[in-house]
C-alpha cells in the first residue's frame, strides 16, 4: 500500500509550510539528473570541456616524476583524455596528460624538484621564482609539431605520443603546467591542442597580434585550477574551455 508523503506532515500552520517545503526539494532531487562519473586520475576528478572525449593509453603509466626517490615514496598516476573532432575519422584535436598523487594520504613533508628555465621561442612563468620547496611552473610553444621540440623538451611525452598514435591533428600548440607543494600535493599536466582551439581567425595585422592572447589566458586558467585542486577533498581539476569551440 502507498502511502502519501503529505499525510505524515503535521497539520500545525507553523510548521505545515517549511515541512512542505522540505518534501518538495526531496521530490525535485530524486527527479534531478544523475550526474555522469567524471573520470579519475589518483586523487583526482576531471571535469572536462564540452566534447567527445575518450582515455587513451593505460592508468598505470607515469611520466618522469623527479626526483626517483621521491617518486618512490609518494607514488602519482597518470590519465590520459583525448578530444575527437567530428566526421568519420574522428581526429584528435586535444590531448591531456594529467599526473598526480595516486592517494590522499600520506602526503609527507616534500621538497620536490624541477628547472623551469626561460627558453627562446617558449613563454615561462615561473611563479615558485625558482624556490627549492616547491614548483609552479608553466610553460606554452605555439608550434610544438616543429623542430622535434617535444623530443627535446618533453622527451617522455614525446614517447608517449609515438606509442599511442596520440598525436593531434598539426600544427598544435603545447601547453605544460607542473605544481607543488611542500606538502607532497602533486599535478603535472601536459595538454597537445590543435591551434584551432586556441588561436581564432585572424583578418588583419590588429588581430594577429592579440592572436595569441587565447592560448595564454586558457594555459593561465589551467593553472589556477591545477593549483585549486591540490585543496579539495575530491582533487576535482577543472578544465577550462578552449578559447574557440570545437567544430561540430
Amino acid at each position: 500500500m502507498k502511502t502519501r508523503l503529505s499525510s505524515l506532515l503535521p497539520l500545525s500552520p507553523r510548521l505545515g509550510g517549511p515541512l512542505l517545503a522540505i518534501a518538495s526539494l526531496l521530490t525535485l532531487a530524486a527527479c534531478a539528473p544523475v550526474q555522469p562519473a567524471l573520470p579519475h586520475v589518483g586523487r583526482a576528478q576531471l571535469e572536462l570541456p564540452p566534447g567527445d572525449w575518450e582515455a587513451l593509453g593505460r592508468r598505470d603509466e607515469v611520466i618522469d616524476v623527479l626526483p626517483d626517490d621521491t617518486s618512490a615514496d609518494l607514488p602519482t598516476q597518470m590519465t590520459a583524455m583525448g578530444l575527437r573532432g567530428p566526421g568519420k575519422d574522428r581526429p584528435l584535436l586535444a590531448v591531456l596528460l594529467v599526473q598526480t598523487n595516486s592517494t590522499n594520504y600520506p602526503r609527507d613533508t616534500t621538497l620536490w624538484t624541477a628547472p623551469c628555465p626561460q627558453q627562446q621561442g617558449v613563454f615561462v612563468e615561473d611563479k615558485a621564482q625558482g624556490s627549492p620547496a616547491r614548483i609552479d611552473c608553466l610553460r606554452y610553444k605555439r608550434r610544438a609539431d616543429t623542430e622535434d621540440y617535444l623530443a627535446k623538451n618533453r622527451p617522455a611525452v614525446a614517447q608517449w605520443l609515438s606509442m599511442n598514435q596520440a598525436a593531434p591533428a598539426k600544427p598544435y600548440s603545447h601547453v605544460f603546467f607542473r605544481y607543488t607543494t611542500n606538502g607532497g600535493a602533486i599535478v603535472t599536466i601536459d595538454a597537445l591542442v590543435d591551434q584551432r582551439l586556441l588561436r581564432p581567425p585572424t583578418r588583419d595585422n590588429e588581430a594577429f597580434l592579440r592572436a595569441g592572447r587565447p592560448a595564454l589566458e586558457w594555459g593561465d586558467k589551467m593553472a589556477q585550477a591545477a593549483r585549486l585542486s591540490t585543496a579539495m577533498m575530491d582533487g576535482r581539476l577543472i578544465v577550462p574551455p578552449f578559447p574557440v569551440a570545437p567544430p561540430q
